[in-house]
């Protein structure tokens, strides 16, 4: 799974999940999925849409992941009192905005891509929207 090779700090506070993408653009690919509400994002979510992505290409065409979990989420363990400090780390998520790409593929049919962009939709836990190149 994701995860960033040294972090600034082991442990960070939530801060907030809003606000809106000034202006997006491809950069890589003809088609791309867009978040079209704020959140957060796990590693293991991303790794879960890049793997059904994969799948539904058949292992052709291009995938490039444009958001990246940095953001430690800590834990405390089950049936423990409160206090005590802060929880161990737990997970990576990663922060989006709304209007924000996830992710952007290539080197498949437009049809193909639908298919695959309607898979994840049912999988991740934000509504996404499938956009074209020649839609903007």
């Amino acid at each position: 799974m994701l995860s960033p090779r040294k972090p600034r700090s082991r442990k960070v506070q939530k801060g907030r999940q809003r606000g809106q993408v000034q202006s997006f653009q491809f950069v890589f690919g003809r088609y791309a999925l867009q978040v079209t509400r704020a959140g957060q994002i796990s590693a293991r979510l991303l790794e879960t849409c890049r793997r059904t992505l994969s799948r539904t290409f058949q292992r052709r065409g291009k995938i490039v992941l444009r958001v990246f979990p940095d953001i430690p989420v800590s834990k405390k363990p089950s049936e423990v009192r409160m206090g005590k400090g802060k929880g161990s780390l737990d997970h990576w998520v990663v922060n989006v905005q709304a209007g924000q790409i996830l992710f952007e593929f290539d080197g498949v049919s437009e049809a193909v891509a639908a298919k695959a962009a309607e898979a994840v939709r049912h999988k991740m836990g934000l509504p996404v929207q499938f956009i074209t190149r020649s839609s903007l």
